[in-house]
């Protein structure tokens, strides 16, 4: 029993042992004053309820306003992969001219590197459902 419970208990003791007190002639007023209390408890519930319930809501759009949207155009793929193609050259160059080829590899790794990143960015639902999960839109097994 919760302290609303006890506090809501009492007032019935107290409503009962003045009926009591005062006879049946009250009880009718004293019965509605008892439900009223019994109403207001009600009313202030369903609103905390409802407020809760606002508030997760609202949470959930501002949440969901900031996640990044994809932007998975044609015209960024297609110029982030030229970019990367013209940049692999001097990379490669430089990095096989210095260390010959773990030079080369260590370029190419990162030019990979950044490309998987901006896919990664770009499709967030590509490499996992882990969005879709946590937002409530997929089954669970």
């Amino acid at each position: 029993m919760d302290a609303r419970d006890a506090d809501l208990k009492k007032e019935l003791d107290a409503t009962l042992r003045t009926r009591r007190e005062l006879g049946e002639e009250y009880e009718s007023a004293l019965v509605d004053s008892f439900l009223e209390k019994v109403d207001q408890r009600i009313d202030g519930a369903v609103e905390r309820r409802v407020r809760r319930q606002l508030a997760e809501q609202q949470m959930t759009a501002a949440r969901d306003s900031r996640s990044p949207r994809p932007t998975d155009s044609f015209g960024e793929r297609f110029g982030f992969g030229i970019v990367s193609l013209v940049l692999a050259i001097p990379l490669s160059a430089i990095g096989g001219g210095v260390a010959n080829l773990p030079g080369m590899l260590v370029a190419w790794a990162g030019i990979v590197g950044v490309n998987v990143v901006q896919v990664a960015r770009t499709n967030p639902g590509l490499f996992g459902h882990r969005r879709r999960a946590e937002r409530g839109d997929a089954w669970e097994d």
